[in-house]
């Protein structure tokens, strides 16, 4: 039997060994535990496992029929295993590669040997090397701008972004006027714009940039968010990323209840409970693991203040929708080429090789993101396969017009994700909202991706998170918990 048929296939049934799902539980049935976590993400198993560690009584609600969250494996009409969520880790994810060792959640790195391709003003050209250099001009700007925004991004504390000495002003603005007022060509504009586009699934005209210097900092820097080798998309899981989930909630067992999705959250003084249709649970504390415009759709009684409720209110998710295309072989690879193509145009401006490491079949893999992908996520798939296929033509040629399998994700179509890669800021929200991110309500707690200040919107970032919320749980029961790599 497979790993696919093992965890995959048990996944969808009963949430893995020994996870059980809520239809099974009577209506109205109440249990009782230390802490509740709602959401089975990455966040929300690590923050139920390390408490699980330390003794207390976990339980976890997730409203899905799967754990993972944002990550999501499955299988090709071939077999092939495709993430159709987040799929990368780099090597200064240090969390996740620790946690994927010890699941033995196997990696392998990104093909990134040959050419890129740069579809520019209607011609195709090929580049070696991280950046463009089909223009000299463009990309002398490209790598100024590169270094001021990292020079700019290292001011901003992570825990506090509002305090930086210009948040007031960064967060006045957007990254495009800042683009507009700072990058003088517009062919550099048009890469750093899709650069933008490839990390948040949103436009520049959407970010505010006191915002996107935050998350410039909590990766490193511009390169280590945007490069291959020695970025964040270095490696890739054999088995696929949702089988770290996987695992988590395997060890977690039963603690693990799928097909629950919560509707209110109540609290006291002395104690919380979360309800769904069919199941209530009383606990001392819940951590809500869930992306900030999802808890905002929670009713909670007494209701949360309004700095809390309206901050849900300003987080908008990204808009994604990922597509992949499998061929008999990587034939790109045999012209020379990564499989890398970046365009000014068409439906997929951002590919990647999402081949396995074995050799076969040959995958492409392609984003519809920001504006794109609102536009094209009202049209018909079949609309979107001949797009992504002219595009596809366009940079690898008429090969890549017959593909053995066609898979698409959107994400916004999510009703538990409503978009991806994660919540970001517009202009204004740090510096009037920012205290409300992580702050405890009372008895609720807040964990998820968006909530770190390492990695924030990516795997990284979701376990930190699910760390640091255990940690506080603990604080808040006098109970130690194990603040592994909190620091780092």
């Amino acid at each position: 039997m497979g790993i696919f048929t093992q965890l995959f296939g048990s996944q969808q049934r009963n949430g893995g060994a020994q996870a059980a799902s809520a239809p099974e539980a009577a209506a109205h049935d109440v249990r009782e535990a230390q802490v509740i976590v709602v959401g089975a993400g990455l966040a929300g198993l690590t923050a139920a496992r390390r408490l699980t560690e330390a003794g207390v009584s976990v339980l976890v609600v997730e409203a899905r029929e799967r754990v993972g969250g944002r990550t999501y494996t499955r299988p090709a009409s071939d077999g092939t295993l495709l993430d159709l969520g987040g799929q990368w880790i780099g090597p200064t994810q240090q969390r996740m590669l620790a946690l994927a060792e010890e699941l033995g959640a196997a990696t392998f790195k990104t093909y990134d040997t040959g050419n890129n391709v740069q579809y520019s003003g209607g011609q195709r050209q090929t580049y070696s090397g991280p950046i463009p250099t089909t223009d000299p001009l463009a990309s002398a700007d490209v790598i100024e701008a590169m270094l001021s925004l990292n020079m700019m991004a290292r001011e901003v504390p992570l825990e506090a972004p509002w305090q930086a000495a210009s948040a007031a002003e960064w967060d006045a603005q957007t990254v495009e006027t800042w683009l507009q007022a700072n990058v003088a060509s517009e062919g550099a504009r048009n890469l750093l714009e899709l650069g933008v586009q490839a990390v948040f699934s949103a436009e520049p005209h959407d970010l505010s940039l006191l915002h996107f210097l935050f998350y410039v900092h909590s990766a490193g820097g511009l390169m280590d968010l945007l490069g291959v080798t020695a970025g964040a998309q270095e490696r890739r899981f054999h088995q696929g990323a949702q089988y770290v989930s996987l695992k988590l909630a395997e060890r977690l067992g039963a603690r693990v209840l799928l097909n629950t999705p919560v509707h209110t959250i109540a609290q006291d003084d002395s104690s919380v409970r979360v309800i769904a249709d069919t199941l209530e649970v009383r606990a001392e504390r819940v951590i809500v693991a869930i992306p900030p415009t999802l808890a905002g759709r929670l009713r909670y009684r007494p209701a949360l203040p309004g700095y809390r409720d309206q901050y849900t209110q300003r987080i908008p998710m990204g808009t994604v929708i990922k597509v992949q295309c499998l061929y008999p072989t990587p034939f790109w690879r045999a012209a020379g080429l990564t499989g890398q193509a970046s365009s000014d145009s068409g439906a997929v401006r951002i590919t990647f090789d999402n081949t396995p490491e074995r050799g076969a079949p040959g995958v492409l893999l392609g984003f519809i993101e920001g504006d794109d992908g609102r536009a094209w996520g009202r049209r018909s798939q079949e609309e979107r396969r001949a797009a992504v296929l002219e595009c596809l033509v366009r940079y690898f040629g008429a090969e890549a017009g017959e593909p053995l399998d066609y898979v698409e994700q959107s994400w916004a179509e999510e009703e538990y994700s409503r978009g991806c890669y994660a919540g970001y800021m517009p202009p204004g929200v740090w510096t009037a909202y920012g205290e409300a991110v992580r702050a405890p309500i009372g008895r609720i707690h807040w964990a998820g991706t968006e909530t770190a200040t390492i990695w924030n919107g990516y795997m990284e970032g979701a376990v930190q998170s699910g760390e640091r919320a255990a940690a506080e749980v603990g604080l808040a029961l006098g109970i130690a918990v194990d603040p592994r790599n909190e620091t780092q």
